[in-house]
């Protein structure tokens, strides 16, 4: 009787690209009776959180914060810069980005998508080749997924503006950060970004309904061009406002404000060059153990180049459509949520791994150790060592 037992009792550990884990000071912060929306402190709070926010984005430009989720923020971005008819160019490495040009052919827009699988990063040359066809300048942003949550390819988003700036493209550059903000390191300013769309949710710990949109100057001047823009959606008065209202167009998301308060001062107390650092010490930690597993011929990482794997979230792949039993049994029998084969052409076969936010080392390797017990229970092929690999990474 006893190996039929669940063994999940006790603290759950959600250990899905998203929503993260929320930091207890998170949680305590939004367990607060409404405020006044109308004065004292939630009104005066703002200045040095919309500062804080660019802190994170790196940008010393414009954020317009939205109650919505990433794909609410798609449509925020877009509607402010791109007008029926014209053309965006979208570069695929997983199911995000066709999400996007869904978006941008909702608004009237026209998407070209290039798809590189669900496995790669990006090929230039391919980018490039459409680029340099489009001689009238009919393309009038690229959109970037930075890390694609469904497939973890990380892209790189520096060698795109050298592309553009090389064919003297005029395109805006928008990249979609909603996975990679708070974990992968990114510099809007610096990388040359004009428009970058995240969420609340993963590496800004805050509880899922806020999203944000930074632009810059460019792009600012791209929105005084549009014949028109919904009130909803138009950033001008969300980042330049006069009145608290403006922010959000009438009532604000009073709690998740001071939750995202407490989130960015753990962000900055740490530090984030070590946010960067610790992401990448905790998924380079992950990628051994896999590697390791991947020797008995079932389990195979997604990406194979560890230099296109997103510091945020793995994805995996499991023969013979394991990925479910697995996912089941470490719910089910340890309290271990893992993350589904989202936007993967063999969805059972695969499923994810979330080490974003408020992440430690004793909970990778909590997480390793669940995985590693399911691949037992499961009777699923894999090399030994796994986890002796892991804590020898974090250990050095």
């Amino acid at each position: 009787m006893t190996n039929h037992i669940s063994l999940a009792q006790g603290r759950e550990y959600l250990a899905i690209p998203g929503p993260s884990v929320m930091p207890d000071a998170v949680l305590q912060a939004m367990h607060r009776p409404s405020p006044n929306i109308y004065d004292g402190a939630l009104i005066e709070m703002m200045p040095d959180l919309t500062r804080d926010l660019k802190r994170v984005a790196r940008t010393e430009h414009n954020v317009a914060i939205y109650i919505a989720n990433g794909h609410g923020t798609w449509e925020a971005a877009l509607s402010n810069v791109i007008a029926p008819g014209e053309v965006v160019l979208a570069p695929a490495s997983g199911r995000f980005t066709y999400g996007w040009a869904e978006m941008a052919e909702g608004i009237g827009a026209k998407p070209q998508l290039i798809d590189f699988g669900t496995s790669s990063p990006w090929h230039f040359d391919l980018i490039a080749e459409a680029l340099r066809a489009d001689e009238a300048h009919d393309i009038k942003a690229v959109l970037a997924v930075h890390v694609d949550t469904s497939t973890s390819v990380r892209n790189d988003i520096p060698a795109l503006r050298a592309l553009l700036d090389d064919l003297s493209h005029p395109a805006l550059l928008m990249a979609d950060c909603i996975a990679s903000l708070g974990c992968d390191r990114f510099e809007m300013d610096a990388w040359g970004v004009d428009v970058m769309v995240t969420a609340c949710q993963k590496g800004l710990m805050t509880p899922a309904g806020v999203g944000f949109v930074f632009f810059n100057e460019k792009a600012a001047a791209k929105r005084a061009t549009m014949p028109r823009v919904s009130q909803y959606w138009d950033w001008v008065p969300r980042a330049q406002p006069d009145l608290f209202y403006q922010y959000f167009d009438g009532t604000a998301p009073t709690h998740h404000l001071y939750g995202l308060r407490a989130a960015l001062d753990l962000i900055h107390a740490e530090g984030l060059e070590h946010v960067w650092a610790r992401h990448e010490r905790l998924a380079t930690a992950i990628w051994t153990a896999c590697e390791t597993w991947a020797e008995g011929g079932a389990l195979h990482l997604n990406v194979a180049d560890r230099a296109h794997r997103s510091h945020a979230v793995t994805a995996l792949r499991l023969s013979d459509g394991q990925g479910t039993p697995l996912r089941h049994f470490t719910e089910t029998q340890l309290g271990l949520t893992l993350g589904i084969g989202l936007g993967m052409e063999d969805w059972d076969g695969c499923f994810r791994v979330g080490h974003m936010g408020h992440v430690n080392a004793q909970m990778v390797m909590a997480m390793l150790g669940g995985v590693e017990t399911a691949l037992a229970a499961l009777k699923i092929p894999r090399g030994k060592g796994a986890l002796e690999a892991a804590a020898a990474t974090l250990a050095a």
